[in-house]
């Protein structure tokens, strides 16, 4: 009775021990198929890890290179500007210089308008000091010979007068007192002293009045 239960109850044991090689089998062959997922996975992973770094890669190349060639532009802009404010500043430093020497050259020729200017006053002032003493001294040169011709007897008088020209004549006897030029005109001829006496009356016509 003990060794038949003992048989009995080692039969299931071994049964048991049959059924492992089974188990063995399916744990490998999924082992197999979550290898080959983990590995599939994996490559994938890894090729979506490694264009990501290209892209990032590429990326940050081609935002460097922008920024280079913005950097390359900016420079090339700002030089541009430079030479365009420089060329400005020279440019009107020359045009000041240009006014500065055009002011000088006025200045220096007001100058020279005003000292000749001051020669011509001077020498207008001389020229009409000058005629006002030369009209003084006809002046005083003709009152003179007036009151010689005044002074002489009237017949001697009228016969120098018949030579004159009437215009001179009257010049003279429009200057005596009229006693003396009255005492002329008697003793010229007729045709002479009426001559003398229409430049006499016209001269007197064209003479302003009061």
């Amino acid at each position: 009775m003990t060794q038949a239960h003992t048989s009995t109850s080692q039969a299931p044991k071994k049964a048991k021990r049959k059924r492992r090689p089974g188990r063995g089998a399916l744990w490998l062959i999924a082992s197999v198929f979550l290898a080959s997922a983990v590995i599939r996975l994996a490559s994938g992973t890894g090729v979506a890890i490694a264009r990501e770094m290209s892209e990032l890669t590429h990326g940050d190349m081609a935002e460097e290179h922008s920024a280079t060639t913005e950097l390359c532009k900016t420079d090339a802009e700002t030089s541009a500007l430079l030479k365009a404010l420089l060329k400005r500043e020279k440019d009107v430093e020359e045009r000041e210089l240009m006014l500065a020497q055009k002011m000088k050259a006025v200045e220096l020729a007001r100058s020279e308008v005003m000292q000749n200017m001051a020669v011509l006053e001077d020498a207008e002032a001389r020229l009409e000091a000058t005629m006002t003493r030369s009209q003084s001294a006809a002046e005083d040169d003709l009152a003179k010979l007036t009151a010689v011709y005044e002074s002489m007897k009237p017949k001697e008088a009228a016969a120098l007068f018949e030579a004159m020209s009437p215009d001179f004549a009257a010049g003279f006897l429009g200057r005596m007192r009229s006693d003396a030029a009255g005492a002329i005109m008697a003793g010229l001829t007729p045709e002479t002293a009426y001559t003398i006496s229409v430049i006499l009356a016209g001269r007197n016509a064209r003479a302003p009045s009061e």
